[in-house]
């Protein structure tokens, strides 16, 4: 039976992927909403990093630079979710006051 945890650094490279395009669907994906998904692979990339730091190889710095980039991702993606929902909130209430039904 293959352990997939140790073979050939696919945690690391794991974490070190989904930290990039974390970093990238929080960053770019703010502007549309789209920040939680950002968020999500950003907590991948930190659970996949740790796993990976936890192995004693040479690719620990794909381990590490994946849960660096997952944490900043999974920070900046809360951030933009919740100044988003804040955004729609304030605008229903400024239309909401606009048509009179506040």
């Amino acid at each position: 039976m293959v352990n997939f945890f140790n073979y050939g650094g696919i945690m690391e490279t794991s974490a070190l992927v989904l930290g990039i395009i974390s970093l990238c669907m929080s960053l770019f994906g703010s502007p549309a909403g789209f920040a939680w998904a950002g968020s999500l692979c950003g907590v991948l990339a930190i659970i996949f990093g740790a796993i990976g730091m936890k192995n004693n190889n040479s690719l620990r710095g794909r381990a590490k630079a994946g849960l660096v980039l997952g944490v900043i991702a999974l920070t900046w993606g809360i951030i933009a979710t919740i100044a988003c929902l804040t955004c729609i909130g304030v605008g229903a209430g400024i239309g909401a006051a606009a048509l009179g039904s506040y």
